[in-house]
């Protein structure tokens, strides 16, 4: 699988490249923030590690303009105590985020956690009429798509694992530990907010479709998917 890496720390990239090459992975790295937005644009990466401070355009900005045509995955990679980089980063469609200074085995495990679970994804031989519908919304398992009333809802890929797994388990409530080992690949950390924040944002999504409640949280537990009437 062929990896963007996009960091101005050029001791790193080669520390990283030389690391993830070893490891089955094809490094491409770029130092400023416009040219990794340019390759990352023109080019089907199997995922990016996109660092928050960089020159000409920061993390943030290139992550904003890539989502609006392309849903690659991305791991941001901010400084350590950021709280605010790393909820900005997830709302703005950030798959995954580690903070500096990272163990680079973490790191590795972060990276296979998302490249086994589009592996997986690939692999599965799915008919082109396996469709959840659950309270006005349509997740078509083949396309990899959900929509409502005939339109898609722009779901990162983490975002829509998430929903697929709420809406598989409708009516049920789904604990944060199971949607994060299960969509993210790893165990949930204490103070992890990742799974909050892409919940909020599928919310946000369905929000401008349709109205009312769809995703319920259950305080201290989980979220469950409501199944309507």
């Amino acid at each position: 699988m062929k990896l963007l890496m996009i960091d101005d720390d050029t001791g790193l990239c080669e520390l990283l490249s030389e690391y993830l090459t070893a490891q089955g992975f094809e490094i491409q790295s770029v130092h400023d923030g416009e040219q990794g937005l340019k390759l990352a644009q023109a080019n089907d990466y199997g995922l990016i590690l996109l660092d928050v401070m960089l020159p000409t355009l920061d993390g943030f900005e290139v992550l904003k303009q890539l989502r609006q045509t392309k849903l690659t995955p991305v791991i941001m990679l901010t400084a350590k105590g950021e709280d605010f980089d790393r909820i900005f980063g997830l709302e703005l469609g950030a798959d995954d985020y580690i903070p500096k200074p990272f163990n680079h085995r973490e790191l590795l495990a972060r990276v296979k956690a998302i490249t086994r679970r589009i592996e997986h994804i690939n692999s599965l031989n799915v008919a082109t009429t396996s469709k959840l519908l659950v309270n006005g919304i349509t997740v078509n398992l083949a396309a990899r798509e959900a929509s409502i009333d005939g339109s898609t809802l722009t779901l990162t890929g983490t975002e829509y694992e998430i929903l697929t797994l709420l809406c598989k388990n409708a009516g049920e409530v789904v604990s944060k530990e199971q949607i994060s080992e299960e969509v993210l690949g790893r165990r949930l950390a204490s103070f992890d907010r990742s799974i909050d924040m892409h919940v909020s944002n599928i919310r946000k999504k369905i929000a401008e479709h349709i109205p009312g409640e769809r995703i319920k949280t259950m305080r201290g537990t989980g979220y469950v998917f409501i199944q309507g009437e």
